[in-house]
């Protein structure tokens, strides 16, 4: 199999359909302008910057349209795209840039200062500003502008090419770069695509953060494929996201700390938002209140759960199982086998939590320069080790019980503080929790639950807590100790960095 210029195909077929728009600015591109300007991107790419197949380059900037004809500009040149977290402070991103060795950085006008300081440690990294730069960086759109673009379709290559990297946290050790190719991006849209229906006439709002699998899976790249719209936001605004929602929007995927936001606008109303046909929801899982309330107004939010090493649709629940199987990310799609293993590798029957593992053409080859820890993730045998706990239902639904690392032993029992934070959720005066295990002289560890207070909530004693876990729970799992937060600390998605938790519960 080799891979063709989807961009160009695309583009063949449905040249005048409206492909992007940029709702910061009102820029709008057809498929045609999509495919002329990646073009055009490509060519500015391997002359006016003078790079070269497979060498790196950067995007520092926030969401906008033209990050996508970066990433297809990207596949028609053999360039590898590395979108940065914008919240980086500048050592997180020399960690990054060390790691990638980019030969050029796109920036935003909002990360100029940002991009000069890199700029001086990397001096052989050519600097390429957004919004007329100022000073050694050079004018994106002057060069763009200055090409002979060749809409010819760009020559097939393996569909396991790394196409673009995104790096993971890290918040366990040194950032990993996740290879992304042609392959997995087909595969996720097998995946999630023919799943939620998608079609010609869908148009997407996306809120989400591009430098992330699910800004750019979830379900844009999906929707491109289908030559459909994607309305890009620069930022979530839940007023704004509401009103685009209401007027334009067919589709929507947005995590957890999203769907909260825009239960809590004021004229919130199912009624208003009878134009989307389809919700989807990753990231974390959605409490049981939230997705009630949305049941509620008559919108079914379909929870799923996917990685940025497996492209990242793996799971999806099916719209009419919503009520009856709250929790649960769904069954396999398509194009993914799912294994649920002990410690030794053995597998579990139905009903058991174990480590849960994944193979399918969705899976990435591995991390960027990062031998041991591709073959530590990836078996020769395909499967991919998750790192979350999951069980499976008599009916073949699967329910994400934890992260494998999230787990303890408090007195050689398994905690899942996932299902205590259920329990705590559930709580009149509680609005967020998160439960980390902590050091115990006695028992190894204990819980320690980090709350959120609901607005005008008093604080509750940690007795009264702990006798309203144990009448939902064994002993061994109710929490030694209670902390109140003004908030939870989260990443870009909204889901909550447990590390920083447990690195600010460590004794000193």
């Amino acid at each position: 199999m080799e891979m063709f210029d989807l961009l160009a195909h695309r583009a063949r077929v449905t040249p005048e359909r409206l492909a992007l728009e940029d709702l910061h600015d009102g820029s709008r591109y057809t498929y045609a302008q999509f495919n002329e300007r990646a073009a055009r991107f490509a060519a500015a790419a391997l002359g006016a910057w003078g790079l070269e197949p497979g060498d790196r380059l950067v995007y520092l900037g926030h969401s906008r349209a033209e990050f996508f004809v970066m990433l297809f500009g990207c596949a028609k040149a053999g360039v590898i795209l590395v979108p940065a977290n914008w919240r980086l402070a500048v050592p997180e991103l020399e960690v990054l840039l060390e790691d990638c060795q980019p030969a050029a950085l796109i920036h935003g006008g909002e990360f100029d200062d940002t991009a000069a300081t890199l700029g001086e440690t990397h001096p052989g990294m050519i600097l390429i500003g957004l919004d007329g730069t100022p000073g050694r960086s050079r004018d994106y759109h002057g060069d763009l502008a200055a090409t002979r673009p060749d809409l010819n379709a760009h020559p097939e290559k393996s569909p396991d090419t790394p196409w673009y990297l995104l790096y993971t946290s890290g918040t366990t050790g040194k950032p990993k770069g996740v290879i992304q190719t042609f392959r997995m991006m087909l595969a996720n849209y097998l995946n999630i695509g023919l799943a939620v229906n998608l079609n010609g006439d869908d148009v997407l709002l996306n809120v989400l953060p591009l430098f992330h699998t699910a800004g750019i899976n979830l379900y844009s790249s999906a929707v491109f494929m289908v030559g459909g719209a994607v309305l890009v936001s620069r930022a979530f605004e839940p007023a704004d996201a509401m009103a685009i929602l209401e007027q334009r929007a067919t589709v929507f995927f947005g995590v957890p700390a999203v769907y909260q936001a825009l239960l809590e606008q004021p004229d919130f109303s199912g009624e208003r938002l009878r134009r989307v046909r389809s919700w989807g929801c990753g990231g974390a899982a959605l409490s049981l209140p939230v997705a009630q309330r949305y049941v509620d107004q008559g919108i079914r939010v379909r929870t799923g759960m996917g990685m940025t090493e497996t492209g990242p649709t793996v799971f999806l629940l099916d719209e009419d199982q919503v009520i009856n199987k709250i929790g649960s990310v769904g069954r396999p799609q398509l194009l993914t086998e799912v294994r649920i293993v002990n410690a030794d590798g053995e597998d579990l029957p139905r009903g058991e939590a174990g480590e849960l593992l994944l193979r399918g053409p969705n899976i990435t080859p591995g991390y960027w320069n990062r031998p041991e820890a591709t073959a530590e993730a990836i078996g020769t045998d395909g499967w991919l080790r998750s790192g979350d706990v999951a069980r499976c239902d008599e009916d073949g639904y699967y329910f994400i019980v934890d992260r494998w690392k999230d787990m303890f032993i408090s007195g050689g029992e398994n905690v899942y503080p996932a299902e205590v934070e259920k329990v705590l959720e559930a709580h009149p005066d509680i609005a967020e929790v998160a439960v980390i295990g902590i050091a115990d002289d006695r028992w190894g560890e204990v819980g320690k639950a980090c709350i959120g207070l609901r607005p005008g909530a008093a604080t509750p004693d940690q007795d009264s807590l702990r006798a309203y876990c144990r009448e939902r729970l064994a002993g061994y799992k109710i929490p030694k100790l209670f902390e109140v937060v003004d908030a939870l600390p989260r990443n870009a998605l909204g889901k909550v960095t447990k590390q920083e938790l447990r690195d600010a519960a460590r004794p000193r």
